[in-house]
């Protein structure tokens, strides 16, 4: 589970924390963690970048802006090797999300794209042609050599076509890209007060999302999922005595076109 102090401003939080780690012997003593790497800044978009570890093998979850690479490369150097870094996922195809991801390829030729068909038309845009992508269009997980899973969430329209999020079968983490995103200036690594924080995910969602049709649609894919933290890509964590609080909020959300166009729904 998340265990950080909630009372830590963000100048006095690390570059690099933990959020999970065990070592399961079934699988011959392999490390499984899971880091936060973003990068605290005095904007309301804080940008949140993961790194998920088996092993010796890594995915980064959303790498981040391309101002944003030698810092993101330098912390994940501080974990692990780069040339063991396996994929890299976009939950869709924005800047912010993941303009950095080929300077990863350039250095790792290796390394997959797990992304959608959707984004991968617009990524390319980006200037990289050759790389590997793993449709999670036509893959409904990703499994390291040691078993573990990685399942894919779509999240059509939330805000992107071909949106998706990852669950962490061993954590039980979900990463939600911009679902649960949230603007914030007086920002905390994790949610301390989620009543007072709806204000904030609110400064995001009436404008992002695009109904809630979309809203609803996704959480009815979320259903069977026990989810113990939300991850996403802005604003702050979620952790477990939140989620429920979470889910119900993007279940009764009014938003984009619902505020747009309210006589037509």
């Amino acid at each position: 589970m998340i265990s950080i102090d909630l009372s830590k401003n963000a100048s006095d939080i690390p570059d690099v924390i933990q959020l999970f780690n065990e070592i399961s012997s079934l699988f011959y003593n392999k490390k499984r963690e899971i880091y936060w790497l973003g990068i605290p800044s005095e904007a309301a978009i804080h940008c949140n970048t993961y790194l998920i570890v088996d092993g010796d093998e890594g995915i980064i979850v959303d790498p981040g802006s391309i101002l944003a690479f030698e810092e993101i490369l330098k912390r994940v150097e501080e974990i692990m090797p780069i040339t063991k870094i396996v994929a890299i996922t976009a939950s869709h195809q924005d800047p912010d999300v993941c303009s950095s991801l080929f300077k990863w390829i350039e250095i790792n030729p290796k390394i997959k794209l797990i992304s959608s068909r959707r984004a991968d038309i617009l990524l390319r845009f980006y200037g990289k042609g050759e790389y590997e992508l793993y449709d999670v269009s036509e893959n409904t997980e990703y499994t390291f050599s040691s078993g573990r899973k990685l399942q894919f969430i779509q999240a059509p329209f939330m805000h992107f076509p071909g949106a998706f999020t990852i669950y962490d079968q061993e954590s039980k983490y979900l990463f939600s890209g911009d679902i649960w995103a949230a603007l914030d200036f007086n920002w905390k690594l994790v949610v301390d007060d989620f009543e007072k924080y709806i204000l904030n995910l609110n400064l995001f969602h009436l404008d992002y999302i695009a109904s809630s049709v979309a809203a609803k649609g996704f959480i009815r894919n979320l259903e069977g999922y026990k989810i113990e933290a939300i991850l996403p890509q802005h604003g702050s964590l979620i952790s477990k005595k939140d989620v429920t609080k979470a889910i119900d909020y993007i279940n009764s959300l009014v938003c984009g076109l619902d505020i747009l166009y309210p006589d037509i729904f």
